[in-house]
């Protein structure tokens, strides 16, 4: 494997066209996948998984990488990450369940969540979680009232939202100041937290964090983040007396969906972050602290894609050639959402002659079940055909639906030849297990 993916295409790094014109992954022919587990199938390609992985190690030595698996949170995908070394970034209890069943060590879990019940910190105290990130004054009182009740101290951050503006999408920006998310810096919110939590012997805060947004290309929001962060460890130890040691930088740093994207790479990424603490250290005159950032979706979206079958093609002439897949927002939320793009290519043969514009859509009873609108397809598509969509890994399984009564697809894991069922597929009797018939 090679130190860092190629970035100049959305799709997982085993990819290629076998002699028959046939899309294969880790050296297996998708359509053998769709044959024999179904479709919609995501599938998984493990070098390019553990690849990604291996970058974020590189591109940030003595750093704590973890993996935001709010992205992806599956037993299977935990547990390469952590044998590559990662951190587990859990944001409820459920993700923090499915951390412990796959074997994640509990010292090396971070626990967010702007809305954490006392059941969930309950959890996280018994199982020893590694790090709690406080996110509002309510938490505050809630980690106490826990750490008192079961004689545990937590090891905590403190969310900080350092009013950075990364212009992304407005559902994913998370560092402005009018957020849901951590203590303000502007409103003074930041600072009445540090103070609060001297007087709860059970909240030991060890450092900060602030997560600016996702999907972001350039390096200068990081940049700016590092400077800001390091610049209010310095302010607490001048005016609090409180060296802290710690301090967690986020993620958020964009991929590749479509060959339009232009994100930077993982290298570059690390480099411009560590030296903007470097250089703000020394301004401040204050120590190096333990580092930590949390990729998600840079780790896990593009090592997958979702295969379809093509149903019903239906021609409007001069306006819309409409191709629908078997699948659609059920499995893939983002472009009903909020209009997100993602390559899709024939992938059970080679493409002949010449091509035609068409809106991919879904099987979903909504006219904003997008998959893909306006995309160049081989204009002799025909039902059984199959279609592959690019850089899935990310916020698809994690935010699927059984809408319209849909079972969720299957996930599997592909390598050297070899395949591996990730998430069996559910059936009808799993879609209707919870209902009570009256």
């Amino acid at each position: 494997m090679t130190a860092e993916p190629v970035t100049d295409s959305p799709w997982p790094l085993t990819s290629a066209r076998d002699e028959a014109g046939r899309l294969t992954i880790g050296g297996v022919d998708v359509a053998d996948l769709a044959a024999g587990h179904g479709t919609p199938l995501w599938v998984v390609d493990e070098d390019d998984l553990r690849t990604r992985c291996r970058a974020y190690v590189e591109a940030f030595p003595d750093v704590w990488v973890a993996y935001a698996s709010k992205a992806w949170c599956a037993v299977g995908i935990l547990q390469i990450v952590a044998e590559e070394g990662l951190w587990i970034d859990v944001v409820s209890g459920g993700e923090l369940h499915t951390a412990a069943v796959a074997g994640v060590p509990m010292d090396r879990v971070v626990f967010h969540g702007s809305n954490k019940s006392l059941a969930e910190l309950r959890s996280a105290a018994e199982l020893g979680v590694g790090r709690i990130v406080a996110d509002s004054f309510e938490e505050l009182d809630r980690l106490e009232a826990v750490g008192t009740e079961l004689d545990h101290t937590f090891r905590t951050w403190l969310r900080i939202t350092p009013g950075i503006d990364a212009h992304t999408h407005d559902y994913t920006r998370t560092g402005h100041d009018d957020s849901k998310f951590g203590f303000t810096l502007s409103l003074g919110l930041a600072d009445e937290a540090m103070r609060r939590t001297a007087e709860l012997p059970h909240v030991d805060v060890l450092g900060i964090h602030a997560h600016i947004g996702s999907q972001i290309f350039g390096t200068d929001p990081f940049v700016a983040n590092a400077e800001v962060m390091i610049g209010l460890l310095a302010r607490w130890r001048d005016e609090l007396g409180a060296t802290l040691t710690e301090c967690n930088l986020g993620g958020g740093m964009g991929i590749r969906y479509t060959t339009a994207d232009d994100p930077v790479t993982v290298a570059e990424y690390g480099a411009a972050v560590l030296a903007a603490v470097d250089r703000a250290c020394e301004e401040h005159d204050f120590p190096r602290p333990q580092l930590a950032v949390e990729p998600g979706r840079a780790i896990v979206a593009p090592a997958a894609v979702t295969l379809y079958e093509v149903g019903t093609i239906k021609r409007l002439p001069g306006l819309t050639t409409y191709v629908s897949v078997d699948g659609g927002m059920s499995d893939n939320i983002r472009p009903a959402l909020y209009r997100a793009e993602h390559d899709v290519a024939l992938v059970n043969r080679p493409a002949a002659g010449e091509l035609e514009v068409c809106t991919v859509v879904g099987k979903h009873c909504e006219s904003g079940d997008l998959v893909r609108d306006r995309v160049a397809l081989p204009a002799d598509l025909v039902a059984g055909d199959l279609l592959a969509v690019a850089a899935t890994g990310a916020y698809t399984a994690s935010m699927a639906s059984n809408y319209n009564r849909l079972p969720r697809p299957a996930a599997v894991l592909v390598r050297a030849g070899a395949v591996r069922l990730l998430q069996r597929r559910e059936t009808y009797a799993d879609v209707v297990a919870r209902d009570v018939v009256l």
